[in-house]
């Protein structure tokens, strides 16, 4: 076998590093190198931003408007302000405005942490709930309802979800490092697998033992909704999105480089172990602080990276914050589709993201198994 020289392993070197630099393609997604280039200008990445804040601004006026009672814009531009009528103020200040607020930030908390699972484990179908996270955070929910903790205080479910999430977190990664000193990949998946049965498992027994109005609760909760958003809610889930979206975004290079491979990460200078463990770890995070507000909320972390990719490149650089914008307009949407379609009765919205969610992953699919072909 001829090895190369040392010339050339070097030409290649700075090849792979310049292909990380516009981000590394996915596992059978088509070469989009020199759009990339073109996409990641300053101008054209200002003038995406501001287009994607300019809908996600839409989307939430929507939010604020529509309802049971709709509202014009002046009554909501009032509301907001705290004039007219209380009613109205009430409506629009603790009850539609918080709501769509946490609605954004769970999207843009998901959507980033798909994002991110999706480049670490060098799978598209990647999706934040890979580490058993959901089953944690239903365990400690459905815990807190049986044992008629939920009814003590509004912040008691929150609370035992997050730490049912955790809990899920630190057995899935107790479990992948006694198994070896470096953080396998594949490992990591078969934990979160094992982990998640035994947590539904457990959730099946403690719904066994639970009373009727329980038991709804649980399930309703588990199928997620943004019905008890309030600003407590909002202030706590941002201060843990704002600190692991900034870490992640500042990984952005990194994670380009480990889309192409681990070894050709280690050769170009990542400290592979050390960024595996903190993006696992934030994205992990992301995806608890989600379902502690808001329950389980299913495909918005498999279907927006992939919309984003797909229009903008793949560099991360763009693509986290192009994919969290995009996510939190999403759920916005979505949540007020929830709230509509089925008047008066709202429908869970978990629901609603996997009537979306479920054609394009079969859709994605299918264009992965014409793509082996």
């Amino acid at each position: 076998m001829t090895l190369p020289a040392a010339g050339q392993e070097s030409s290649n070197a700075r090849e792979l590093a310049a292909r990380a630099d516009h981000g590394a393609p996915e596992p059978g997604a088509p070469d989009r190198d020199a759009t990339d280039g073109h996409a990641s200008t300053t101008g054209a990445a200002a003038l995406r931003v501001a287009g994607l804040l300019l809908l996600l601004g839409a989307a939430m006026v929507l939010a604020v408007r529509l309802g049971a009672v709709s509202l014009s814009l002046r009554e909501v531009v009032d509301g907001v302000l705290g004039r007219g009528d209380p009613t109205t103020v009430t409506i629009v200040r603790q009850l539609r405005l918080p709501r769509a607020v946490q609605a954004a930030l769970v999207g843009a908390a998901l959507a980033v942490s798909g994002t991110t699972f999706q480049a670490l484990v060098r799978n598209p179908l990647a999706e934040p709930y890979l580490l058993g996270v959901s089953s944690g955070a239903a365990v400690g929910t459905v815990a807190a309802v049986v044992l008629g903790l939920a009814t003590a205080a509004a912040w008691v479910i929150p609370v035992a979800a997050f730490a049912g999430a955790l809990v899920a977190i630190a057995l899935v990664f107790r479990i992948a490092y006694g198994v070896g000193r470096v953080l396998d990949t594949r490992v990591l998946l078969l934990s979160g697998v094992v982990v998640a049965a035994f947590f539904n498992a457990l959730i099946l027994l403690l719904l066994t033992f639970s009373d009727i109005e329980s038991f709804r609760s649980a399930v309703f909760w588990m199928m997620g909704s943004h019905a008890g958003a309030t600003w407590g809610n909002v202030l706590v889930l941002l201060g843990y999105v704002a600190p692991a979206a900034i870490v992640l975004a500042a990984l952005a290079r990194p994670l380009d480089l480990l889309a192409l491979g681990e070894q050709t990460a280690a050769y170009l200078g990542t400290h592979v172990e050390r960024t595996k463990l903190v993006a696992y770890a934030l994205a992990s995070l992301l995806a608890a602080a989600a379902v502690a507000v808001s329950g389980v909320i299913g495909f918005v972390g498999l279907v927006v990276p992939h919309i984003a990719r797909m229009l903008w490149g793949s560099s991360h650089r763009t693509l986290l914050p192009n994919a969290a914008l995009l996510g939190a307009s999403f759920l916005v949407l979505a949540d007020l589709l929830a709230r509509l379609v089925a008047r008066p009765v709202e429908l869970p919205i978990g629901v609603v993201t996997a009537f979306l969610g479920v054609p394009f992953f079969v859709w994605l699919l299918r264009q992965r198994g014409g793509g082996a072909r």
